[in-house]
C-alpha cells in the first residue's frame, strides 16, 4: 500500500491468478480467481504476473490497481496495469 495525494486514500497494487474449471462432460466452464498478492508498486505487481501466468497451473494473470477511501471503507474499480494469458472480460 502507499499513500494517496489525500490521506484518506491507499493505492493497492495487486497480482491476480486463475485458473480454468471444468464444466459438464469435463468442458471448459470458465475462470475462477487462483490467488491473489499485494505489492507496494505497479512494477512489482506486473512482474508477479507475468511469472505466474507462465506457470502450467495458471491460466492467466493481471496486475491491477484499486484505491480504497480508509474513511468510508469503499474500493474503486480497478485500474488494470498488465494482463497475461486466459483472463476474464473487462467490462468497464
Amino acid at each position: 500500500m502507499s499513500d494517496a495525494p489525500n490521506d484518506t486514500e491507499k493505492t493497492h497494487y495487486i497480482c491476480q491468478t486463475y485458473v480454468e474449471t471444468k464444466g459438464a462432460r469435463g468442458g471448459l466452464a470458465g475462470l475462477k480467481v487462483d490467488k491473489q498478492f499485494q505489492y507496494t508498486s505497479e512494477d512489482e505487481a506486473q512482474s508477479r504476473a507475468e511469472r505466474e501466468s507462465e506457470r502450467e497451473s495458471c491460466a492467466g494473470a493481471d496486475a491491477f490497481m484499486v484505491i480504497e477511501d480508509s474513511g468510508s471503507g469503499e474500493v474503486s474499480a480497478p485500474t488494470f496495469i498488465a494482463r497475461f494469458g486466459n483472463v476474464p472480460d473487462d467490462d468497464s
